[in-house]
């Protein structure tokens, strides 16, 4: 019997808005690197652009929470809804920013391919889920991958055999994403998918606005530079998530989080026109073997069924 065709049409509505939000979200690297600038020409620094792009978040957030009158998390909430503003908020963006004023975007994007996998480890211990060997394996590999391209890309650069600082930042940076997805995901079913991004980004709105005010540069910054900010301040922090938490509701969330390997693609590709670094081969061939560990790792990572067989052990999950 086949499926009616609204379902169809909701299926792939769903799946658009996914490559929409994944393409927001690819852009954040060179736009980044286009707001702090490098070491040898700075322009926004890395706190600014941290604490500026949540406060503006933070600001279109409110709007949207008064509006469509959204009531206030519960008390069991606000934990999860903490370490959301620790994970995405604070930790991955400022740990990026810095990382991206020494490494290119192009390479910041390999590493960053690690970013599902990631997440599904930091599930597996958070959320106590068992993932099989064949998981653990592919996430060896893939973190095998990403030390090989880094310690290559450290050598050609005539830094010896050694590791770039900015690749430990990154390995940071993704960390901090993972563990904030996956607060933010423990109360998502309850609290409402595009709510969770506003009300993270409120809460951080005490801190983020008094800093932005307080860092605003004083010297002359790009137009460039503004742009960037103004991007990853709209578009990577808010719009962005409303377009991929609403495509994963349509879609499917194991369907539409596919499209998440399009990711280091897309931030390799945007940045050629955007940074004017140049299509590099071993780049795009270290990304693609990144991507393939990922694929095959999240066939391998399904939780155990008994987790969140009933409403139960997702409220005991949420409130851990």
């Amino acid at each position: 019997m086949s499926r009616p065709r609204t379902a169809i049409r909701k299926e792939t509505l769903g799946m658009w808005l996914g490559v929409i939000g994944v393409a927001l979200f690819a852009i954040t690297l060179p736009m980044t690197r286009l707001a702090t600038g490098t070491q040898a020409a700075p322009q926004l620094s890395p706190w600014f652009v941290t604490l500026g792009r949540a406060a503006l978040a933070g600001l279109l957030s409110t709007v949207f929470l008064l509006a469509t009158r959204s009531p206030r998390p519960a008390p069991h909430q606000w934990k999860p809804l903490g370490m959301a503003v620790l994970g995405n908020v604070i930790g991955y963006p400022l740990l990026l920013a810095y990382a991206l004023r020494v490494v290119s975007a192009s390479h910041a994007a390999v590493v960053t391919a690690l970013l599902p996998l990631v997440t599904a480890a930091v599930a597996a211990w958070v959320l106590h889920q068992r993932a099989r060997l064949g998981f653990w394996l592919c996430a060896i590999a893939g973190s095998v991958l990403v030390v090989l391209f880094s310690l290559l890309r450290a050598s050609q650069q005539g830094h010896g055999f050694g590791f770039e600082w900015a690749d430990l930042l990154l390995v940071g940076a993704v960390v901090a994403a993972s563990f904030g997805y996956i607060y933010g995901a423990q109360v998502t079913p309850s609290l409402g998918a595009e709510r969770v991004i506003c009300w993270v980004c409120v809460m951080a709105l005490p801190v983020t606005l008094p800093a932005t005010l307080a860092l605003w540069p004083q010297e002359a910054i790009a137009v460039t530079a503004w742009a960037g900010f103004v991007y990853v301040g709209v578009f990577s922090m808010w719009i962005g998530f409303f377009a991929w938490y609403r495509g994963l509701a349509l879609g499917g969330a194991l369907r539409v989080s596919q499209t998440q390997l399009l990711q280091p693609f897309l931030s390799i590709l945007a940045s050629i026109p955007l940074l004017g670094e140049p299509l590099d081969v071993v780049t795009l061939g270290f990304a693609a073997a990144v991507v393939c560990t990922v694929v095959l790792g999240k066939r391998l990572s399904q939780p155990q069924p008994s987790l969140a067989a009933t409403p139960r052990a997702a409220a005991r999950a949420e409130r851990s």
